[in-house]
């Protein structure tokens, strides 16, 4: 069974949120987020700079980074700025911008985020399949780069794996579990050429990362995973959903006791580095 397949089988235990991740601004995303207490990306923040820190050779060197899923460019609000996921539902959320247009509203967002005091050096390219949110982030300026693609169904144009040998950090918050090893495989090519990027994952415990692993293992990365760590992305929908994603976790022979039967989906961490002896630990790392 590819995992592609496998995928689609898990994510059947899930609620489905297609109806709100490609308008053409986050307004209703993030009205629905809020609702279930979405928090992952505000987790992933602090490991995030982290890496980055310890990847940016010089003080004021830029990073480049590519954010898998990157949707209305949440990742790179936080990463750059000094927000965390309650400022930005304050911020799509404000009653004052219930008649503004989406154009009106990116306006309004690059001028804000442009005037927020000393941003991160960091560059970001963000991927994604739906292309109003991805359109949106680059123009409200969140994205330096955005790229409306889907590499499971397609592979990567040239002239965007040029772009992509820049990348010093692949990150992502969800969106293994709707990606499988496909879309890895195509943007490896890109992300090894010169000094290969390093990827960091958070994927939630209802999806394997073998096959992935395997993919960049293929490729000379050694990955690992932040072992006695969880981190919420949100909460369940439902009783049924919670109850649908507790059956497929014990048919893999995961626990979700103490975990996901609290009442929350989980997620774990994987950092995927070349192979080297001078490897420091992740947990050290991420401790530093």
């Amino acid at each position: 069974m590819s995992g592609e397949v496998a995928f689609e089988e898990i994510n059947e235990a899930k609620a489905n949120m297609d109806h709100v991740y490609d308008q053409p601004d986050p307004r209703a995303y993030f009205r629905e987020l809020e609702r279930l207490g979405y928090a992952i990306p505000g987790h992933a923040k602090p490991i995030f700079l982290k890496l980055i820190a310890h990847l940016r050779r010089r003080p004021d060197e830029t990073v480049h980074v590519l954010d898998l899923g990157c949707s209305y460019g949440v990742n790179a609000a936080l990463l750059k700025h000094d927000l965390s996921m309650p400022d930005l539902y304050e911020h799509w959320g404000a009653q004052a911008l219930t008649d503004v247009t989406p154009e009106e509203l990116a306006e309004r967002d690059r001028d804000f985020f442009d005037n927020l005091d000393d941003p991160e050096a960091i560059e970001m390219i963000g991927l994604d399949q739906a292309e109003s949110a991805v359109a949106f982030a680059e123009g409200a300026g969140l994205l330096d780069g955005g790229l409306a693609l889907n590499l499971e169904n397609e592979p990567l144009p040239g002239q965007v794996r040029e772009e992509l040998t820049q990348v010093d950090l692949v990150t992502s918050t969800g969106c293994v579990g709707y990606v499988t090893e496909k879309s890895f495989d195509r943007i490896l090519p890109a992300i090894t050429q010169g000094q290969p990027a390093w990827l960091g994952n958070f994927v939630l415990r209802l999806f394997p990362f073998d096959a992935i692993a395997d993919r960049l293992s293929e490729w000379g990365y050694v990955t690992e995973k932040l072992e006695g760590r969880t981190f919420v992305q949100r909460r369940f929908e439902s009783e049924e959903e919670q109850e649908q994603v507790i059956e497929q976790l014990r048919e893999q022979g995961v626990d979700p006791t103490g975990l996901e039967a609290e009442g929350h989906l989980l997620a774990e961490f994987y950092l995927s580095r070349p192979a080297s002896p001078t490897n420091i630990p992740i947990e050290r790392l991420l401790a530093a």
